[in-house]
């Protein structure tokens, strides 16, 4: 006997693909009823570049719910083989496909986005990663409405947190995960007893969030050191950052600032300390904590300084002479 609306469990499709969605199908498969999970088709992975499912597929397996892999949905199987599932909503987060009005209309009670950012701010695919390394104070989880336009429906409920000095990309998307979760519920217990009004963009407030590039990763010393910071933590794990030690790639995975407004020479050594290598920048002296060298295994800077002669006053990067 089905339940009267609140009480109901509503049918739910779940789209997405990464590890980031999985607390959010979790909480989903707890309080409602999932009838499928869309995700992307299987793709090389890892180092060995192994056809391997997505996180998402792999939840499918676990729970033992009917999983589906379109390369798209142009296809008219593909659209009827969704409106078969009688959803009673779509919920999208990290998905990475192009959803058409054609799927946007099956469900009756539309279908809702979990985006990882305070919206209209941050509109597309690295939300997170650019609010660190705009060195933002704080971001937060939108639910919003999917429409053909990217990341530009009406929000129905956000949430903000505080990004913490020590937040990289991953601690920060661990928390936003979690936070979404919980935020999704609270919008789907909204929406089934309409206390819910759908609120606008500010057309004026958006800001775009592209993909990362792998350009973006090169460190750029005549930057201050908290701006070379912020892109270090936004950029982990990927791109990462490079800079050059001795004509070799030195990735860093992990720095801090250690004086915001020491004026310095771009790139050069300032001293080698217990905690790793400290380098001037035109403003500010950032300490690296955490390196890699090519074809090696990250390591603490205090421990890649016992194998790796290093000359105080010398520089990293290609400008060395640039603020001589």
């Amino acid at each position: 006997m089905r339940l009267p609306e609140p009480l109901a469990k509503w049918k739910v499709v779940f789209m997405g693909t990464p590890s980031f969605a999985i607390p959010v199908l979790e909480k989903l498969i707890e309080k409602e009823n999932v009838v499928a999970l869309y995700t992307q088709p299987d793709r090389p992975r890892g180092r060995g570049q192994k056809t391997l499912p997505s996180p998402i597929k792999e939840m499918a397996q676990k729970y033992h719910i009917p999983c589906f892999q379109p390369p798209h949905f142009k296809s008219n199987s593909t659209v009827e083989e969704l409106k078969n599932l009688h959803p009673d909503l779509i919920v999208v987060i990290a998905y990475g496909l192009f959803l058409p009005k054609s799927i946007l209309d099956i469900p009756l009670h539309k279908t809702l986005n979990i985006h990882p950012s305070l919206l209209p701010k941050y509109r597309g695919a690295a939300p997170i990663q650019w609010a660190l390394i705009n060195g933002d104070h704080q971001t937060g989880v939108t639910i919003l409405y999917v429409t053909p336009k990217m990341d530009a429906g009406d929000m129905l409920l956000q949430k903000k947190i505080e990004i913490l000095e020590e937040d990289t990309c991953d601690s920060l998307q661990t928390k936003l995960s979690a936070l979404g979760a919980n935020l999704l519920i609270e919008t789907i217990s909204g929406l089934k007893n309409h206390s819910l009004t759908p609120i606008p963009q500010n057309p004026k407030e958006v800001s775009q969030a592209p993909k990362l590039s792998k350009e973006i990763g090169h460190i750029d010393w005549t930057k201050s050191a908290r701006t070379l910071f912020n892109l270090i933590r936004g950029a982990n794990p990927w791109p990462g950052t490079t800079t050059v030690l001795e004509k070799e790639p030195l990735k860093i995975h992990r720095a801090r600032v250690t004086h915001e407004t020491f004026q310095g020479k771009a790139g050069k050594i300032h001293s080698l300390t217990e905690d790793g290598i400290e380098v001037e920048t035109c403003l500010g002296l950032l300490l690296l904590t955490e390196v890699q060298k090519p074809n090696k295994r990250k390591m603490k800077a205090s421990e890649f300084l016992k194998g790796q002669k290093i000359t105080l006053g010398s520089y990293l990067g290609t400008q060395k002479h640039a603020l001589s």
